[in-house]
């Protein structure tokens, strides 16, 4: 089961900054959430992120999880451990769970309260791919194969549909009204033409022709 958290406002925590530290905390940067990530060194990727002020770094390096878990005042909502080391991240976990925070250990499946999916971000398109943690590779490998099949025009279209719902809510209080015409809006030759051109206005004013097309009828 996939799910998608509102993690606006909570507090993550990353320990490991490293390359996986990195790709893990790619997951979270445009949830909302406060990061935290804690290492002895970070990777060039780890750093950028923190000079785009997209999370905050604290440099040290941690010998007894659990003096460090019972130092974290707030304690976080959300607990990563992805260090190369396995018993400091199995230690770390064991702390953090007992606190009652959510977790995940790079290494330990068992132990962890969720799996973080491959994930395909292409504009506003989010699509998580998940082998279950049995293959990350080829969830990897799935995730870009799937990228590649997003359009330009597929995102144009997803533009269009927001401005239009709406512009429908105003006009037809009837939910299965404005869903027909939404899926008449998606299926219309000329308007996935003009979209496949890039002319999203133009596209929008086709749209607008069969909304009052509808309201005359």
């Amino acid at each position: 089961m996939l799910i998608d958290l509102k993690l606006d406002g909570k507090t993550i925590i990353v320990v490991g900054g490293g390359s996986e530290g990195y790709r893990k905390t790619l997951n979270f940067v445009d949830s909302g959430a406060r990061i935290w990530v804690i290492s002895k060194e970070f990777s060039s990727g780890i750093q950028k992120l923190a000079e785009e002020k997209k999370i905050d770094l604290i440099k040290t390096e941690l010998k007894d999880a659990i003096a460090f878990i019972e130092s974290l005042n707030p304690k976080p909502d959300m607990f990563l451990a992805v260090t190369n080391d396995s018993k400091l991240n199995f230690e770390l976990i064991k702390a953090a769970k007992f606190v009652g925070c959510m977790v995940y250990s790079v290494d330990n499946p068992v132990l962890s309260d969720f799996i973080l999916p491959a994930v395909a971000h292409v504009g506003d398109v989010k699509i998580a791919v998940s082998t279950s943690g049995k293959s990350p590779a080829m969830a990897k490998a799935l995730r870009e194969r799937i990228e590649r099949l997003i359009q330009p025009e597929d995102l144009l279209e997803i533009k269009l549909q927001s401005h239009i719902r709406s512009i429908l809510k105003e006009k037809f209080p009837d939910s299965n009204v404005r869903g027909k015409m939404l899926n008449e809006i998606l299926n219309n030759d000329n308007i996935k033409q003009v979209l496949k051109e890039g002319k999203l206005r133009e596209a929008q004013e086709l749209a607008l022709k069969l909304i009052k097309k509808k309201e005359t009828c």
